[in-house]
């Protein structure tokens, strides 16, 4: 079981934003909704998504996750990620959670997919087929605070070595995705990966 800081559910705050999840296959073909608690008691593999933002210098813009979130509380992880709404298209849905939650927008692309499983002390269970998003951003942020706890833009090797020597502080998607966003960042930002190594 995935064990971090915080995961004690608040169930009114959550009641508040409930809303459906879209229930898909392994290839991403939808198979139903469901209520999203539900979804996480079940568990059942649902569409979400993650999104990665970047400064030109390579940085990655991490967010604290608010503490009262329904699960994952004041852990650190990517620019945002949440969940599509049923008839609503991932890159859409991804477009409008980052302003939602950070107070921005910036193009964004689709870089990979994967899925991931993750057991949590509150007794919920990420179940998720993750869409992940990457956009570039230097502009200003002004951060939803029933969200987000805090930011941060992190040189990718400190990133890389707070994971080993540091694991609870991130979300168990954020450790499951990080490897696969590094792959990708090392092709982009080729001209600093230098800076990457020597950490």
């Amino acid at each position: 079981m995935y064990s971090g800081q915080a995961l004690k559910i608040n169930y009114d705050l959550f009641d508040m934003a409930i809303t459906e999840v879209i229930l898909v296959n392994e290839q991403d073909e939808v198979v139903g909704r469901c209520e999203k608690m539900e979804a996480h008691q079940q568990p059942a593999l649902h569409r979400a998504f993650s999104v990665f933002i970047f400064n030109q210098k390579g940085e990655m813009l991490l967010q604290q996750r608010a503490i009262e979130k329904y699960h994952s509380g004041g852990l650190w992880t990517n620019a945002c990620c949440s969940h599509p709404m049923p008839n609503e298209e991932t890159k859409v849905a991804a477009v409008r959670r980052l302003e939602e939650e950070l107070g921005f927008t910036t193009k964004i692309d689709k870089v990979f997919d994967f899925i991931y499983k993750a057991d949590f002390d509150n007794g919920l269970t990420e179940y998720e087929f993750d869409h992940v998003f990457v956009g570039e951003y230097d502009g200003p942020i002004v951060y939803n605070k029933e969200e987000v706890m805090n930011i941060s833009y992190q040189n990718m090797g400190i990133i890389k070595q707070s994971l080993l020597t540091a694991p609870t502080k991130y979300t168990a998607w954020f450790h499951h995705a990080f490897p696969k966003i590094e792959d990708w960042w090392k092709q982009r930002y080729s001209d600093k990966e230098s800076n990457f190594a020597t950490l």
